[in-house]
């Protein structure tokens, strides 16, 4: 017999989500209340859970399991009328962006840190997404924030953990707990997007891929879309198996921390596509034989090419970008005469304009691209879309990009990341910018005019809200620019982000090593910002 419990609690300070979602340490998360505050505090602030349906699973990351059989109890104790979870707690974010869209619920519950790196010393996450499948705005999450700090007790069920190994149904109260196969909805929305016939006959005819999942949550997916229903080669599908730690590995594909598959990819015996995914299926990297893409370049790309899958035959509505990723793609938009919006980092800021019908395709620098599918970026989705503009096109990856760049110039574009920095450190070199931001038009700085300089803000032309200080912007004679930015998706100090960007109109000088053509634009941020001198760090921790 299950029992509804009432447990007496006060606020924990810092349970304020970001961008996407609650982010600490895992320790953290398992300390006494943490989870059940936080979790009491989201159904306060949509109003309450009872005789709503909820969607729940994570990217299998330490404590996932753990997390979720409270969040089943205290749902059920709260009177949801049913809780969709997937099989062994697993549900990657775009699967489960798919499943509240298209089971029609209320919102779901989605564990995950992303890319941050997983294990009990490591970094774990809750957030909350809403009925249209896309990351709380920031009226909901203010509102569970306010909850989180208010918060006197939580209702929770003592019962046995549910049974989530077998698909089937279970009740818990009065609360139907249904387990579903978190790949079978998934894999079936991307057969109605794409080719497979087209893709299987390209893969059969000797195209070679390797795809990798960094022993997180895609590996399933991936197994079942890439080989079993497109014929792949067994083992084409690399760290299958979602790990609690990752394999003690990074799940953040770039070339840092996906290095294995980069070399292999420029050996050789390269075959002729890779790509990889993160902790929780939304973001990707794209490789070809002898060449990585950026993610920058890879959304241009995609919607340069996209009416060659059936899903986007018609052409795009628009398209949309966030305002660190370069203007590659205004380029292409403004070919094709489709509008392009720029928006602050963070996938809700994509959403009201997918709601709206403004935009078909959006994608960010930081490696995640999606389309009007979901709400929420799209690893697979990106993969799969590469794959039929290749098996259309029967160009290589080297071959489509040349002939991109050909056709609309090429934006050379990195970014620096410098993690871990003293947070006071990272915030004065922020404001020491912002305060000299008129001043510097006109201005010649490591030999490049600087011809505009601002901060960020963007008003959303569906609902009117304003978002203030996203970024500070930096522009230069010829096209270049300099982002700098403070992220939020670390758990410990500050990272500051420096993205960087020149312009290349001639032909014989588009294949330059980016970091090489980037070289006076890298000195005249470090110059602008005094990055060494204020941070300590001889150069960045990381480079994209």
């Amino acid at each position: 017999m299950s029992e509804i419990i009432t447990v007496e609690t006060t606020p924990i300070e810092g349970q304020k989500p970001g961008t996407s979602g609650l982010r600490k340490k895992t320790r953290t998360f398992m300390e006494p209340h943490y989870v059940e505050n936080f979790v009491q505090a989201i159904f306060d602030g949509i109003g309450g859970a009872e005789g709503k349906t909820l969607v729940l699973g994570g990217d299998g990351r330490y404590f996932n399991d753990r997390a979720i059989q409270v969040i089943l109890r205290m749902a059920a104790a709260q009177g949801a009328a049913r809780v969709i979870v997937g099989q062994g707690g697993i549900l990657s974010t775009p699967a489960a962006s798919n499943l509240i869209r298209s089971r029609g619920t209320d919102g779901g519950i989605i564990l995950s840190a992303s890319h941050n790196p997983g294990g009990e010393d490591e970094d774990f996450g809750i957030k909350y997404n809403t009925g249209n499948g896309g990351p709380a705005p920031e009226e909901v999450t203010n509102r569970i924030f306010e909850a989180s700090r208010a918060v006197t007790a939580y209702r929770i069920a003592e019962s046995q953990d549910i049974d989530l190994a077998a698909i089937g149904t279970h009740r818990l109260i009065e609360t139907e707990i249904e387990v579903v196969d978190p790949v079978e909805d998934y894999a079936a929305l991307m057969e109605r997007l794409f080719d497979f016939d087209r893709i299987r006959e390209f893969l059969a005819s000797g195209f070679t891929l390797r795809f990798d999942a960094m022993h997180a949550v895609t590996g399933p997916y991936a197994k079942e879309i890439l080989e079993a229903r497109l014929g792949a080669p067994e083992g084409s599908v690399l760290n299958a198996q979602p790990l609690p730690d990752f394999g003690g590995g990074h799940p953040d594909p770039n070339p840092i921390w996906a290095k294995p598959l980069l070399d292999l990819m420029m050996s050789q015996d390269a075959p002729d596509f890779g790509a990889a995914s993160d902790g929780d299926g939304d973001r990707n990297m794209i490789l070809g034989r002898g060449i990585y893409v950026t993610p920058s370049d890879s959304l241009a790309v995609l919607v340069a090419n996209a009416h060659l899958a059936p899903a986007y035959t018609g052409g795009l509505k628009g398209a949309a970008r966030s305002m660190p990723t370069s203007r590659a793609v205004d380029r292409v938009a403004g070919k094709l005469g489709i509008d392009c919006y720029e928006t602050p980092t963070g996938w809700k800021f994509f959403g009201n304009l997918l709601d709206a019908g403004r935009v078909t395709i959006c994608g960010e620098e930081s490696a995640g691209t999606g389309s009007d599918h979901v709400r929420e970026k799209d690893g697979l989705w990106a993969v799969l879309l590469w794959l039929n503009i290749l098996a259309e096109t029967g160009k290589g990856v080297k071959e489509l990009l040349a002939d991109h760049w050909r056709s609309f110039g090429r934006n050379y574009y990195s970014r620096h990341d410098y993690e871990g920095v003293d947070a006071e450190a990272a915030n004065g070199l922020m404001d020491d910018l912002r305060g000299r931001l008129a001043d510097l038009p006109g201005t010649m700085i490591a030999n490049r005019k600087v011809t505009a300089a601002d901060e960020f803000a963007y008003d959303d032309p569906v609902d009117a809200s304003r978002a203030e200080r996203q970024g500070i912007r930096i522009e230069f004679e010829g096209g270049g620019r300099i982002v700098y930015r403070l992220s939020g998706t670390g758990t410990s100090g500050a990272t500051l982000r420096v993205y960087l960007e020149d312009v290349e109109e001639k032909p014989e000088a588009m294949d330059r090593d980016a970091q090489e053509a980037l070289a006076d634009i890298i000195a005249a941020a470090d110059q602008l910002a005094g990055i060494a001198e204020r941070t300590g760090r001889a150069g960045p921790d990381v480079k994209t």
